[in-house]
């Protein structure tokens, strides 16, 4: 191992954060789980107010009936404006993210989220509701577009995977507490008011966390960098494996010529592949939409065009939801060992043979095939939670190299709601217009996706975020395919001699430390 490090021990011990090792990993995890939490509830309790007298009362504009047969998509609108803002969010990423830091972008995006929640709780017409709605989601678009790079970039390899896929587990929690305080007779401000609970928790927290070490690096706060980074793996900075962590980490920083990641980056090529891998995880959010699982999200909705009654809806809701939760758990503990390619084939596939089932009980339209098809959508919400629903989140915040990965997840998430608002807007006239073969839609989508995940989607699982950077250029190289290189268990890890000559590492591009 090389040492090549000329930082001052105390100028470490000065910047130690306070907490180190699987204290430190589950406050990230608390503040991460939490954001996401945050995500899945604000866009539960919308769906799922929809359709309450209350909320109907207060807002006559979302309410369904053959004189109003236009209230079908005002009712969408309601719940995809907030993607819109989502989208904004996480669009101006691209320009604050890495200037703020990740700390900072959570703050703000958590404080726009409080004043959001605030309005929205307050909103006595329907255009105020919209406002506070897009209002709200530009807070969340920061938000979801740096807490998968901060919790990645603070994750040990080994653990990363299953500490992200919890991100997705909470979402479905979020979503499913959002069923549970629906379910109750409290007045739907006081549901919308809750999320400021989340809020609150997450932007106090934040401030007792390091910001990330790859961050640090970037911006030349190395003495700090390699104190989180000790933390992280609670060893010494002495410790070869956390120098060669830090190696790798400048390496990645020093290959590239410019002081700061621009947009311009993300369209080079040679041996950073940055357009390559801002391509995959652009495509690969967009993927994620087109499952269909917004279709399966709005299951009140579902359930009730499925023929059941509002009770019968909402209760079949919250047991979907619970399995659900269930289902995302279990995928915690799988996806480390299993590899993120296989679950996201077997995700896939499964999802696919669902919504073709759900096509065919459609067309019978029986009370026995009614009761499948809820059966089903069980079904569906598994294959989901294994392949595509913390997954999603996790790969993109992987696949990007550190130069570019705020911007890369800033242009990823702002894919995800895009199509998020597309596919929520879709959904409710394609039932009214084409009812069951909205399933066969979406049974060819997932088809589609098959292929994509096979041909162009490296596996990311078991390697350093570095270590990808020398799986692409040593592809480009070699002129392999990433996919295949990404496969081989021979390729030299980030820090060391031949991962230097693969990257075109010299000493001279390395940052001072």
């Amino acid at each position: 191992m090389k040492q090549q490090f000329s930082l001052e021990p105390a100028d470490i011990v000065a910047h130690a954060p306070s907490l180190r090792g699987r204290k430190l990993m589950a406050a990230v995890a608390l503040v991460a789980g939490t954001g996401f939490t945050l995500f899945g509830y604000d866009q539960g309790v919308m769906s799922s107010l929809l359709t309450g007298n209350q909320f109907e009362a207060s807002f006559p504009e979302v309410i369904v009936e053959a004189s109003h047969p236009n209230h079908a998509t005002l009712q969408s609108f309601t719940i995809a404006i907030y993607e819109v803002g989502c989208l904004f969010g996480a669009l101006s990423n691209l320009w604050v993210g890495d200037k703020l830091g990740r700390r900072r972008t959570i703050v703000v995006g958590g404080s726009i989220m409080i004043a959001g929640a605030i309005l929205q709780t307050t909103a006595f017409s329907f255009p105020h509701l919209i406002f506070a709605r897009i209002f709200t989601g530009f807070g969340n678009g920061l938000i979801t577009s740096t807490v998968p790079t901060y919790h990645a970039e603070l994750s040990p390899s080994a653990k990363r995977g299953r500490m992200i896929m919890m991100e997705g587990t909470l979402i479905v929690v979020g979503v499913t507490i959002a069923f549970f305080v629906n379910w109750s007779s409290a007045q739907w401000r006081v549901p919308i008011a809750l999320q400021l609970v989340f809020e609150i928790i997450m932007v106090t927290c934040i401030g007792f966390l390091p910001e990330s070490p790859r961050w640090l690096v970037k911006h030349g706060r190395n003495a700090e960098a390699m104190a989180v980074l000790s933390a992280m793996e609670d060893k010494p900075p002495t410790d070869p494996e956390v120098q060669r962590t830090y190696y790798g980490i400048c390496e990645a920083v020093g290959v590239e010529t410019s002081n700061q990641g621009s947009l311009r980056e993300l369209t080079t090529g040679g041996r950073s592949q940055n357009f390559r891998r801002t391509v995959i995880a652009v495509v690969f959010m967009i993927m994620q939409q087109l499952t269909g699982i917004n279709l399966v999200t709005l299951r009140t909705i579902v359930f009730q065009r499925l023929g059941l009654s509002d009770i019968d809806a909402r209760i079949i809701s919250v047991a979907n939801g619970a399995e659900y939760v269930l289902a995302s758990i279990a995928a915690i503990y799988v996806i480390d060992y299993v590899g993120r390619r296989r679950l996201m084939l077997f995700g896939a596939i499964g999802q696919c043979i669902v919504m073709l089932l759900l096509a065919i009980l459609g067309y019978i339209n029986s009370t026995a095939a009614q009761i499948v098809s809820v059966v089903l959508l069980f079904g569906f919400n598994t294959f989901f939670a294994f392949g595509w629903l913390g997954l999603a989140w996790l790969y993109c915040a992987e696949i990007a190299g550190l130069r570019t990965r705020a911007l890369t997840n800033a242009l990823s998430t702002a894919s995800n709601w895009t199509f998020n608002f597309v596919v929520v807007m879709l959904v409710g006239p394609a039932f009214n217009n084409i009812s069951w073969r909205t399933y066969i839609v979406f049974a060819a989508m997932n088809a589609t996706i098959i292929p994509v995940v096979y041909f162009f989607c490296p596996e990311t699982g078991g390697r350093s975020l570095e270590d990808l950077d020398v799986v692409f250029a040593l592809a480009y190289i070699n002129g392999d395919d990433p996919v295949k290189v990404s496969l081989r268990n021979d390729v030299p890890l980030a820090g060391s001699r031949e991962a230097d000559e693969i990257l075109g590492v010299t000493p001279s591009m390395q940052q001072p430390h």
